[in-house]
């Protein structure tokens, strides 16, 4: 693809036309056909020997965490895995880059979520100077063959970029803040690049130029309002993982046999019902 139509691809950080507020009702409703959805994509990945591996990227504070959340909270964690790795270990650093991620890449039967990824070294790393430019375009070459390969071996890999606007991420930093419940999401790297919006713009567009790939695109989801992001990632995932819904059985449950044994008599150390 020429460069010119490649630009045509970056994405800009403004947020399309407001909607309306999606209320917790509407959001529920629409969240809970969707979960069921998922089950059914479950029970199929399980059965067909599916490998599908999903990549989540974005700024800090853009909703990844609550969107894979989402994803995940009415699924098996056997079958739906989320890897989120730490910083690498001295040994991981001198490793091949991809090396730590590679263990985790999903086998028959898995779907495989990373809540950030490889593209670290396009994006934080090369940012905070965790790794040189060099070592950042290096990565940008190379990786999109991989990728490559990943697909041509089987894998359905789906790979999201969450947008969110610098207002609204200040917001959603401030309110971390202020919470005591999600003062553990704020990380120090959090407040060291907060004031390097430009500079992780500039990575963004870097990277997606180099490899959004016919193969292994990248798909924006908008993330001013978290509950739409999370129904249309959802959403959007479901229409690019074939799958069907699975005969089933009508399941009754057998007639129960109680009273044949008398329970003994002994101090269970109940807690305190304080609620």
């Amino acid at each position: 693809m020429g460069k010119k139509k490649r630009e045509a691809r970056v994405v800009a950080s403004v947020p399309a036309p407001e909607a309306g507020a999606l209320g917790n009702k509407a959001y529920e409703r629409e969240l809970k056909k969707l979960h069921e959805e998922l089950v059914k994509l479950q029970l199929w990945v399980v059965a067909k020997g599916l490998k599908v591996c999903i990549v989540f990227e974005g700024r800090d504070g853009a909703g990844k965490g609550g969107t894979i959340k989402a994803i995940t909270e009415r699924v098996s964690p056997r079958v739906f895995r989320v890897v989120a790795l730490p910083a690498p270990t001295e040994r991981e650093k001198s490793q091949l880059y991809l090396q730590r991620y590679m263990p985790h890449l999903p086998a028959a039967g898995e779907v495989v979520i990373f809540d950030r990824s490889w593209y670290n070294r396009a994006g934080v790393e090369r940012v905070m100077g965790f790794c040189t430019p060099e070592q950042s375009d290096s990565f940008l070459n190379w990786v999109p063959l991989v990728e490559r390969s990943m697909v041509e071996s089987g894998v359905i890999l789906l790979k999201y970029w969450l947008e969110v606007s610098p207002q609204e991420q200040e917001r959603r930093l401030r309110d971390r803040i202020d919470d005591g419940r999600k003062i553990w999401k704020l990380s120090p790297m959090d407040i060291k690049s907060f004031d390097r919006w430009d500079e992780y713009t500039e990575a963004r567009d870097r990277m997606f130029l180099r490899t959004d790939t016919s193969w292994a695109p990248w798909f924006v989801a908008r993330s001013e309002d978290k509950k739409r992001v999370r129904l249309n990632v959802i959403s959007h995932l479901l229409s690019h993982i074939p799958y069907e819904a699975l005969p089933s059985e009508v399941i009754k449950l057998p007639k129960r046999k109680i009273g044949r044994y008398k329970e003994a008599d002994y101090p269970f150390r109940y807690i305190p019902e304080k609620f």
